[in-house]
């Protein structure tokens, strides 16, 4: 792996803390980010943003531009839905994390966005992460569905080759042959990241297994396994969600998820980052 120039430990002996605003991804607090795979409407996005923000996150989930496999498929509410976001971000102080798809929409993202989401679709698409590169905020970089570890670091490679050193690894699961699950949680990945490279890496269990009653069980195993944060779908009414409902938790049972999450973080000496201890919706 010596192409690794860049995200490579021997470009940099200490890890990497990313700054997002006031908070930070990478120290001994660990990120948790929750929030709907899709926003959908300002009723559903401000319930959902009103119940993570009691349990005291701080970063909230959301897709304005959902790329699917199938054209027939919600493929989200696009400008709408980012003033959406804006607006949840403005009345619960949560920072927002969301897909950017391509590079003619980089602008347009950019003023609602505290962290770019690249996603499994767009980390071989390598004009598109030179030109994240040049933009000032963190990217999170997702695994490529089909991604080996040093394709997906040398996808982060392009990114800070442009200057932009803000980047934030994230393990989404890979496809293998196995149909039991949507997608292979790859819980190696992570110390193996670790030893490999300076940037900090968070897990999506929710994108890695697909389905609700793995999630937390996948989650406490990411950080038992050194992960810098854990990034879930949830949703108000999983059942009529537009996109990925059957992997989101149920709102209303964050708070017991959020104190599970806790007492794993203590245990591997970190803290999960939140504004307050977690209280049930």
């Amino acid at each position: 792996m010596s192409d690794l120039k860049l995200v490579g430990k021997q470009h940099r002996d200490h890890k990497s803390v990313i700054k997002v605003g006031n908070e930070l991804v990478g120290a001994k607090e660990l990120c948790f980010i929750a929030g709907p795979c899709a926003v959908e409407s300002a009723e559903q996005l401000d319930e959902i943003a009103k119940g993570i923000s009691e349990l005291g996150v701080k970063f909230m989930r959301g897709g304005a531009y959902k790329p699917r496999t199938s054209p027939y498929a919600f493929q989200g509410l696009k400008k709408e839905g980012l003033k959406l976001l804006k607006d949840a971000s403005d009345r619960y102080g949560v920072k927002i994390v969301t897909e950017v798809l391509d590079t003619t929409l980089i602008e347009e993202v950019y003023p609602y966005a505290d962290i770019l989401q690249v996603g499994s679709r767009n980390a071989k698409n390598y004009s598109f992460l030179k030109e994240l590169g040049k933009i000032d905020k963190p990217i999170l970089l997702k695994r490529g569905m089909s991604s080996t570890i040093n394709e997906w670091l040398l996808a982060a490679e392009y990114i800070l080759m442009g200057g932009n050193e803000n980047v934030i690894l994230c393990e989404r699961g890979i496809r293998t042959f196995d149909t039991s699950v949507r997608n292979t949680m790859d819980i190696a990945a992570i110390p193996l990241v670790k030893e490999l490279s300076h940037l900090p890496i968070i897990a999506d269990p929710s994108q890695g297994t697909g389905q609700r009653s793995l999630v937390t069980p996948l989650s406490l195993a990411s950080i038992a396994a050194g992960a810098d944060g854990v990034m879930i779908e949830v949703h108000n009414e999983p059942e009529e969600a537009l996109s990925d409902g059957f992997q989101s938790m149920y709102l209303n049972t964050m708070g017991d998820m959020i104190k599970v999450l806790r007492a794993q973080a203590e245990h591997s000496g970190r803290t999960l980052n939140l504004t307050k201890e977690p209280q049930t919706v």
